[in-house]
């Protein structure tokens, strides 16, 4: 009877022992073979700048119903498209393109901005942004951004894509981490640095 005991104590032992040794086995070659793989993901890859295409030359049939636009998305009250529209959320179609026929709807609206290119509402930038009569002041920003090796503005694909980020995240108008130089025009895409607003 304890002969019996002693073996299926002996059994228990082996085989928890079989089970953590073929399971330390298992994860000592997992690793290893990660370590080989890993050594290849991590090579410096070289970033292509895609093409850039100017969207504003390339005007949408606006009675075409099979278009397709992309918009802002994350305005409350407001969105812009992709063709410079400006319209109310509720006045966005289905296809993501701003009913031109909405009374809100305005195309190039710089209705908030001010001369030096800072707007108080981003999707008013980003709309002022995409008229075609600031073509030339766009491609110096993007001739500068493109000398700096920044990797945000290297993917960039059309002038939508640039208006969007540069109303956004555009430098000129901080004045700290997290402070405006101007809190009210505080989204801009122009080129020049805006002053800093002296308190009243």
């Amino acid at each position: 009877m304890w002969y019996a005991a002693l073996v299926r104590f002996i059994r228990r032992r082996l085989v928890l022992g079989i089970i953590f040794a073929s399971s330390l086995t298992y994860c000592i070659v997992s690793f290893l073979k990660e370590g080989n793989s890993r050594n290849m993901i991590y090579q410096d890859i070289a970033f292509e700048r895609k093409p850039f295409v100017w969207r504003t030359l390339q005007e949408h049939n606006d009675t075409n119903d099979n278009i397709k636009c992309r918009n802002s998305v994350q305005g409350k009250q407001l969105l812009v498209d992709d063709r410079g529209y400006v319209c109310q959320r509720m006045d966005v179609l289905k296809n993501g393109c701003c009913d031109l026929e909405a009374d809100f709807t305005d195309r190039y609206s710089c209705e908030t901005c001010s001369d030096n290119n800072c707007c108080v509402i981003y999707e008013y930038c980003v709309s002022c942004c995409l008229d075609p009569s600031k073509r030339d002041m766009l491609e110096v920003v993007l001739s500068k951004l493109s000398t700096e090796k920044n990797v945000l503005f290297r993917s960039l694909s059309d002038d939508y894509e640039l208006c969007l980020t540069k109303c956004r995240t555009s430098s000129h108008s901080v004045l700290h981490e997290n402070s405006y130089k101007d809190p009210i025009h505080k989204h801009c895409f122009g080129d020049e640095p805006t002053r800093a607003r002296t308190p009243d």
